[in-house]
């Protein structure tokens, strides 16, 4: 590994974080505050955190209706998060954009997107505009296992490798689009063998284990770099909470549901870091209770913001 004790941490903490922030966001939704859909990342935190670990300054991430996680592993701040979720005026998007359409253009945070599949058009285009620009930057996607059915992704991955962008396409199979299992929207059981259809890379990995989507993400990050192009990586998930808050899961049985918790990405870091002596237990509660701080800060804020006024309706909407 080529991560260091205190980068270990980092991304352990990282993982906690989007856990936390998304529990609370589940009882802040049930609560009615938070208005419009929310679609939470609760059990697919070591791929965010573990993609997002080898990206620098220069590098993009183009997100999903599913993002919370992926910013908060970019560095995104709770506060503005929970603010934008709430409608308020401090948050990323002035409370215009909501849980969906989170972005953070300082962070190379290109948007969650709520539409499917809108993500890989977007990384293809900034990753051009890294190669034009010659700066050695990345552009990462994340989409799940229903848009790689979509066109947009396949005519992104055309591009990016008859040109050589310097992309890696990450899809988070989590076995369904909305309420459809992959077994009925594909005849393929890897994602990412459609890879080859466009003569690049393509890898399967256990998305709950943090170290092999770090491995897999840093070597496409690597070759992408170099200029020889773009890699996709499937990493093999699962979302613990339902296509959005409110869906009664029907098309899934609590044994399928347990089974995956069994594989929760965060014991199974904890575990690696005590064996390899980065953390101790009372060390790890110290660090759930300083992100349960920075989690009730953040609601804190949020809450305590102030709402739009009306007045601004179309402020940031038109352009002269």
């Amino acid at each position: 590994m080529t991560l260091s004790k205190e980068k270990l941490l980092e991304l352990y903490k990282k993982m906690i974080t989007i856990r936390l922030f998304e529990e609370h966001a589940v009882e802040l939704f049930a609560n009615g505050e938070i208005p419009g859909f929310v679609h939470l990342y609760i059990g697919e935190e070591a791929t965010a955190v573990g993609v997002t670990a080898i990206l620098g300054d220069n590098d993009y991430i183009a997100s999903t209706h599913r993002g919370h996680g992926h910013l908060i592993a970019r560095g995104g701040d709770v506060k503005l998060m929970y603010a934008e979720l709430l409608g308020r005026k401090t948050g990323y998007c002035k409370g215009k954009g909501g849980s969906m359409h989170i972005a953070d253009m300082t962070l190379g945070f290109l948007g969650a997107n709520g539409i499917v599949g809108a993500g890989p058009p977007l990384a293809a285009g900034a990753a051009f505009a890294n190669k034009y620009r010659k700066d050695n930057g990345v552009a990462v996607c994340f989409f799940g296992d229903g848009a790689s059915n979509r066109g947009t992704l396949h005519e992104a991955l055309n591009l990016a490798s008859i040109w050589k962008l310097p992309a890696v396409f990450i899809c988070e199979n989590n076995m369904y689009g909305i309420s459809m299992n992959q077994e009925y929207h594909q005849n393929i059981k890897d994602v990412a063998d459609r890879a080859s259809a466009y003569g690049i890379p393509g890898i399967s990995v256990d998305g709950n284990d943090l170290f092999a989507v770090f491995e897999a993400a840093e070597e496409a990050v690597k070759r992408a770099r170099q200029g020889d192009g773009p890699t996709l990586i499937e990493c093999k998930t699962y979302r613990w909470r339902g296509h959005f808050e409110g869906d009664p899961t029907v098309y899934r049985s609590e044994q399928e549901v347990e089974t995956w918790k069994k594989k929760d990405p965060i014991p199974r870091v904890k575990k690696r870091l005590l064996d390899l002596g980065v953390l101790t237990e009372q060390e790890d509660q110290a660090v759930w209770d300083e992100i349960r701080k920075e989690i009730q800060a953040g609601i804190d804020f949020a809450k305590s913001s102030p709402l739009p006024d009306e007045s601004e309706l179309l402020e940031d909407v038109y352009c002269d």
